[in-house]
């Protein structure tokens, strides 16, 4: 097959004004970036009664990605190509991923959104101005410290961190301040913007009303009495959201095969809460009779996250799910080295076959409508996928192969009708745990529960971080975990199914304007490091403007 921008340059992209009228959405809805691109209004939109909501997640992922986006865009053809108006609701792409490990985020094969190199790159500037908006705040703090700090902040306990949306692991701990006339030293930390604060209220944000309460409620640190200081107390939250007014419209495009796709917000689900917004979703919701989105990562990460913390924020209630694997990454779930994984293996499938096992078991704690998809891959054989089908049917789980990547919108009607099955089902779905919990109770639950372990310990810092939370009222949030997206635990090399082991919880950092907090397990960074060969090194544009290289 072609390469992936191959194809998507050979595509005949609709004018966004075209795929605008599919959803009804008018001229005053919308705001024209180009002839394919566009942001919308969402706040002049008729309300309507609301369609099914479609939750795509997955087994735990091989470092090189499962294709879950691809399932996703496949099912939002499949369903428009049998007769039913849906449409995709995606995350934005980080520049740290397109330039590190993983690439673009568009999807891949004849089963992606377009056009796919302004979607991969600053798309519609939204990073930029979460980015911004964050470095404003930081600005103003090292500023009100420098300018005679009537807060009386104390410069070791600063909370907010600048950020970049880049892989820059030099930046995870820095020195800023240094020299005459440059403001007070101390020692500062960039997140990758993914991971920010902003992105995540962005996210969880209904309209701008709400958005600028949700900065000004932003914890940035401590008095040297140990009092909270939040971000309005800077009278900054006015600029702030000036930098943000647009930044908060959704984003319109299409996929290859003319399916309304509104992409917006991008934060991580192995660092942050891997959800695309809460606007955008609702947005969906009241214009198409099906909407399919996706959580990042493994189910034990991203779906955790868009039920206990999306969901619960939004009201929202999934009427169905659709849990991605693939003979490879379950292959590499039975511990085959990453050299042989395209080999044909069915005693380490089998022993990987654990890992869906235990996210399907995971996914039932929900009590939702849940259909299997074997993405399929051209090194697949017939014995090896049946394999995965048999085991799904021993254990009363609906099962079906997509073949999007190849055949499009056509390569997953099974999955789509299976799914639209699912959706007219009775809705039971449920959270995992009582907001009301203390926090040491919600963490050990999707710790025990979803992470299967049998111990949780917490470092000093940690304890002493979720003393502090409790004791200025915030305790009653969900909690965000971050940990790696390898393995259901905090450990990448435990592979499978581990259970009974210990996770270590190194730190907890209250998100008190996004409104949740954030609870760091083993060796997670949220800043993000370059791999050995990244893929900065084979992207090239030419001299007609032609973009090559990894997307």
């Amino acid at each position: 097959m072609e390469p992936d921008i191959v194809i998507a340059n050979k595509c005949n992209k609709k004018y966004i004004t075209e795929i605008a009228n599919k959803i009804d959405l008018s001229e005053e809805n919308i705001e024209l970036y180009g002839k394919y691109k566009a942001k919308i209004n969402f706040d002049k939109v008729c309300k309507k009664e609301s369609g099914k909501l479609i939750l795509v997640t997955a087994i735990n992922p091989t470092p090189y990605g499962e294709g879950k986006t691809t399932v996703s865009i496949g099912l939002a053809d499949a369903i428009n190509y049998i007769g039913n108006k849906c449409i995709l609701v995606l995350r934005e792409p980080s520049l740290g991923p397109v330039f590190g490990v993983k690439g673009g985020a568009t999807g891949g094969g004849y089963s992606q959104v377009v056009p796919m190199e302004d979607i991969n790159l600053h798309f519609n500037g939204d990073f930029h101005a979460i980015t911004t908006a964050n470095n404003l705040l930081c600005a103003a703090i090292d500023n009100h410290i420098m300018q005679g700090n009537k807060l009386n902040l104390d410069i070791e306990k600063i909370k907010f961190k600048r950020c970049l949306d880049m892989n820059d692991r030099a930046l995870r701990v820095v020195k800023i301040g240094i020299g005459d006339k440059n403001g007070e030293e101390r020692i500062e930390g960039f997140n990758i913007t993914a991971a920010s604060e902003i992105m995540a209220l962005v996210c969880l944000s209904e309209d701008l009303t709400d958005l600028k309460e949700k900065l000004g409620n932003i914890l940035i640190g401590y008095t040297i009495n140990n009092q909270p200081v939040f971000a309005k107390e800077l009278n900054v939250v006015g600029s702030m959201a000036v930098l943000l007014k647009e930044a908060i419209k959704p984003n319109l495009v299409q996929t290859l095969e003319g399916t309304p796709a509104i992409i917006h917000g991008g934060p991580f689900a192995n660092i942050a809460h891997g959800c695309n917004t809460i606007i955008a979703t609702n947005l969906a919701l009241k214009l198409g009779k099906y909407v399919v989105t996706e959580a990042g990562f493994g189910a034990d990460l991203g779906a955790e996250k868009f039920f206990d913390i999306k969901c619960r924020k939004a009201n929202l209630k999934p009427d169905a799910v659709v849990l991605v694997a693939t003979v490879k990454a379950l292959k590499y779930n039975g511990n085959i080295s990453q050299e042989d994984i395209r080999k044909p293996n069915i005693d380490a499938l089998n022993k990987g076959l654990s890992n869906l096992q235990v996210h399907i078991e995971n996914m039932r704690k929900y009590n939702v409508n849940m259909v299997v998809c074997i993405n399929e891959y051209s090194t697949d054989t017939v014995e090896e996928i049946q394999t995965i089908i048999d085991f799904c049917k021993k254990i009363n789980c609906e099962v079906c192969v997509s073949s999007a990547y190849s055949n499009g919108g056509k390569g997953a009607v099974e999955l789509a009708q299976k799914v639209i099955e699912q959706c007219n089902m009775e809705n039971k779905f449920k959270p995992l745990y009582n907001e009301k919990d203390n926090i040491k109770n919600k963490i050990e639950k999707i710790c025990k529960e979803i992470y299967r372990a049998g111990n949780v310990i917490y470092e000093k810092k940690a304890e002493e971080e979720i003393e502090k939370i409790e004791e200025i009222g915030f305790s009653e949030l969900p909690v965000c975990i971050a940990k790696t997206q390898y393995s259901i635990s905090d450990d990448k090399d435990k592979l499978g199914a581990p259970k009974g082991y210990t996770i270590t919880v190194k730190d907890v950092c209250l998100y008190s304007g996004a409104g949740f907090i954030t609870v760091l397990l083993g060796d997670i960074m949220t800043m993000p490091g370059l791999s050995k060969e990244p893929a900065l090194e084979k992207i090239d544009v030419l001299s007609n403007g032609t973009i090559v290289g990894i997307f």
